[in-house]
């Protein structure tokens, strides 16, 4: 590990901001934190999530632009994390936070109807067929948002990936969930509003490239399972 990650992770100790639970405090049990987060705000504002929140780009800009929403950016690279918690400490920012923990023990950290919205931000949209059950906006996935999402909660995705974008259309279209919003270039087509034009590093390289950005916005219709048929 090189010196820098080193001393990014010890200072990452040091913010109030970022919460690192231990392997086992979140495996298969329910960490002490879970239906608490009011605590850790200080307040009973809707609770907001970022997956896979990288350098917390988002997480800092939607909690700047909607001071009565917290917000939580959820990631498991500290290094990246990293960067996002500094700025929060750095400006102050109240409704921000950060947990290091890897998506899929998110129920082992937030109770029934704690969070009432997901942002799912250039996620890897893991192509190959093997790897699909690691995709964030699987079946697997979505099962465990419906433990923790409110009712009429929604889903938020902004990728550069048309292949993960046609997929979670698909997911979406098999499980019959509402759609408010599906979009397959929002700088293009002119829809992108403040809130979808913050750019994360990502962003702003997809974007040099020439590429589309798309955009889904929907809920889970109050399902709690889901199945997806992988078309030939």
């Amino acid at each position: 590990m090189g010196k820098d990650k080193i001393r990014r992770f010890n200072e990452n100790l040091t913010f109030e901001c970022l919460v690192q639970p231990a392997f086992e405090e979140v495996f298969g049990v329910d960490h002490p934190m879970k239906g608490k987060w009011h605590e850790f705000f200080g307040n009973h504002n809707p609770i907001v999530l970022e997956l896979g929140c990288g350098r917390g780009e988002y997480t800092v800009a939607l909690a700047e632009r909607n001071p009565d929403k917290n917000f939580i950016g959820v990631d498991i690279k500290g290094a990246r994390m990293w960067r996002g918690a500094k700025t929060v400490t750095e400006r102050g920012i109240a409704n921000a936070g950060f947990l290091r923990t890897r998506i899929e023990f998110i129920s082992s950290m937030f109770a029934e109807g704690e969070v009432s919205e997901i942002w799912i931000t250039f996620p890897d949209p893991q192509m190959p067929k093997q790897r699909a059950k690691h995709r964030l906006t699987g079946p697997l996935f979505l099962a465990r948002y419906a433990k923790i999402l409110r009712k009429g909660g929604m889903i938020n995705l902004k990728t550069d990936s048309q292949f993960l974008h046609e997929y979670t259309k698909e997911v979406i279209a098999q499980n019959e969930l509402p759609v408010e919003v599906a979009n397959n270039d929002i700088y293009g087509t002119g829809y992108a509003d403040e809130t979808l034009s913050v750019k994360t590093a990502y962003e702003t390289k997809f974007l040099a490239q020439g590429m589309p950005i798309t955009y889904l916005r929907f809920s889970l219709g109050g399902k709690r399972e889901f199945t997806y048929e992988e078309k030939e």
